[in-house]
């Protein structure tokens, strides 16, 4: 028994051809007018045209590619079934016993092949490409990244906080370092230095310090000018730009927020670690997006109607606008701590996995 039959051959086809050509449309558009709005930047800074073109527009076709996915998807199906309807060929098909569930099988294997590839170009590749994207748009566009950092305050292990008045990545040296360690809530030695310097790997160098060590009733305090040490904290840990979640995989994210929760650490600057969570979650929440918008998709334009494709294409942007809109308003929930960041992902998908099943059972059959 043959797995894929021509009708399932054709109709993914269709699918996947629709969603790339709507792919290269869109982002061919988006390049001329990223071109238009860039040129000057690009003049002023005197970019190279081999920098333009490799180093930033090459990494830049597949970022919005992938972040735009789930859009296409949806656009796409509407597109290819609402013509195949129009067509009468949902109606043939239909008609020769073939049930509406039966007329979904290779749709899910279109959704299912983009989901997957989505999901390893967001997790494995697209962050390398937009490490280089992104130093692109810091030397030639505007500069965002974070290369300072003050009143730094985080718990570096247990029962330990770490404190930093300023710290300059330039120069890897920083001031005014407090560093205490509690026992319970009974404090049993503070550490302090008037200026430090980041060598490698954990390892710190603090001049002019002090550490004062409370045993019961006695003090015991230490001086000197130089001082070696390890401390579990790097510069990455709080010099985070808006743009470090893009340029780590998958599993670099995950380490991450783990390594900056353990430290207590909920924001750093203007940039809030649930973001990080967000776009981890994200990561994974798009996948199950394609089949739900698939399912929409599909079941919405199946039909033959009145109004043509146009109508079910209107239908359709609609949606997929209000799906879009629905993701950035619970998103902004989860920064201001309104609700956990993984809900406020799912949550458009919870939401349209209602709307995908009434769709469904309204599909012509």
């Amino acid at each position: 028994m043959k797995i894929l039959s021509i009708l399932d051959k054709y109709i993914i086809k269709k699918f996947l051809g629709t969603y790339l050509f709507s792919i290269m449309l869109i982002i061919s558009i988006s390049v001329v007018f990223d071109i238009n709005e860039r040129l000057d930047k690009f003049l002023t800074n005197n970019a190279p045209l081999k920098a333009i073109v490799f180093q930033y527009y090459l990494n830049f076709i597949p970022y919005y590619t992938n972040l735009f996915s789930a859009l296409f998807v949806f656009i796409a199906v509407i597109f290819f079934t609402s013509k195949l309807a129009d067509n009468s060929e949902v109606i043939a098909m239909l008609s020769n016993g073939m049930s509406f569930k039966r007329l979904m099988k290779p749709y899910m294997i279109s959704a299912a092949v983009i989901a997957v590839a989505s999901f390893i170009l967001s997790s494995f590749i697209i962050p390398p490409a937009n490490d280089s994207r992104i130093k692109f748009q810091n030397k030639y566009i505007k500069n965002k990244e974070v290369v300072s950092a003050n009143q730094i305050q985080m718990r570096i292990d247990e029962g330990v906080i770490l404190y930093i008045e300023s710290y300059r990545n330039q120069t890897k040296q920083g001031s005014n370092l407090s560093l205490d360690k509690f026992e319970g809530k009974e404090l049993k030695s503070r550490l302090t230095a008037r200026s430090i310097e980041y060598d490698s790997g954990y390892h710190w160098v603090l001049k002019n310090y002090n550490i004062r060590e409370f045993k019961g009733m006695k003090e015991v305090i230490t001086n000197g000018a130089s001082l070696d040490t390890t401390l579990n904290v790097v510069p990455s840990d709080f010099l985070v730009s808006v743009n470090d979640f893009e340029q780590m995989t998958t599993p670099q994210l995950y380490k991450y927020i783990e390594r900056q929760r353990s430290k207590g650490i909920a924001s750093v600057g203007n940039v809030s670690i649930t973001q990080f969570e967000i776009e981890f979650h994200k990561r994974f929440a798009s996948m199950f997006s394609a089949f739900i918008l698939t399912i929409i998709g599909a079941s919405l334009s199946a039909r033959k109607i009145k109004g043509g494709m146009g109508l079910n294409i209107g239908i359709g942007l609609a949606l997929s606008v209000t799906y879009i809109m629905f993701q950035t308003v619970s998103s902004s929930f989860a920064i201001s701590g309104t609700m956990p960041a993984w809900l406020a992902v799912w949550m458009p998908n919870i939401v349209f996995i209602f709307i995908a099943a009434y769709l469904y059972t309204k599909a012509p059959n």
